[in-house]
């Protein structure tokens, strides 16, 4: 059976964000994830989580001046020392919130900067990072975002990419983060290609398309890909990570089809 999460950051806008996770309670959700914890003190995070019983499933590594258009470091070479940083701090978060993944965002590719540099550097961060996460029990997620339509230029935009750093770095706390949003944009055929790259999924995240809006508003069929999931043996969580087309409440009709 589905294991469903709320994406905080995307599901329960209509109240403050420290409202959002009785919100999500109250909605039915058991797990709950957003982009990034450090606006927030760790232990006003933990009470949240704990009043409503609720797990802390995923947050992302610091991802540099996000409104300033960035979308990770962890590519770009003149970052290390930040991004090394950003995994320390990360870890302290993790623990307090008791939270077993974390996600990487590999970064946009700045024009002078060459792909084997991109790469080098990315390569060797994520296996620093990896290194760092598993005396804690921590996965270290890396996640494929299409640059078709989100994120032009993102360094990281296929599952091939992603699996191809994964055996690069060779770490057992590596996986992949599967989006069904992004994958169909740049690749389509979803349950075939989670058949293939299941052995390497850590945490799935789902949104509809074109939009990014709840299941049912677009092209995928839902109720096939969960279900195939489920047949496959995925266990992990299965992330909201959708903008809601009216009001959140009014986009969970596809949650209450799937307790």
């Amino acid at each position: 059976m589905p294991k469903f999460a709320a994406n905080l950051s995307m599901l329960f806008t209509e109240v403050p964000f420290m409202e959002r996770f009785e919100q999500a309670r109250m909605a039915g959700f058991r797990g709950v994830e957003y982009l990034f914890p450090y606006a927030w003190p760790a232990e006003e995070l933990r009470r949240a989580l704990t009043t409503n019983g609720l797990t802390q499933v995923l947050f992302n590594l610091p991802p540099g001046n996000w409104d300033a258009g960035e979308r990770g470091i962890a590519c770009l070479p003149d970052r290390v020392e930040e991004f090394r940083e950003g995994v320390v701090r990360a870890i302290h978060y993790a623990r307090v919130l008791d939270c077993r993944q974390v996600n990487c965002l590999a970064g946009i590719r700045p024009a002078d900067l060459s792909e084997e540099q991109a790469w080098q550097t990315l390569v060797a961060n994520v296996r620093w990072a990896a290194e760092q996460l598993e005396p804690e029990g921590i996965t270290l997620c890396l996640e494929a975002i299409n640059s078709r339509v989100d994120m032009p230029g993102f360094f990281l935009d296929t599952s091939a990419r992603v699996i191809g750093l994964i055996e690069e770095v060779d770490a057992d706390n590596v996986r992949l983060q599967y989006d069904l949003y992004h994958m169909q944009i740049m690749e389509g055929d979803l349950v075939r290609t989670l058949e293939c790259l299941m052995p390497w999924i850590g945490h799935v995240q789902f949104a509809d398309n074109p939009g990014r809006h709840e299941p049912g508003t677009g092209e995928i069929n839902f109720s096939n890909v969960f279900n195939a999931l489920d047949a496959m043996g995925y266990c992990g969580w299965l992330s909201a990570e959708y903008r809601p087309a009216s009001t959140t409440t009014e986009s969970l009709g596809w949650f209450r089809d799937h307790p």
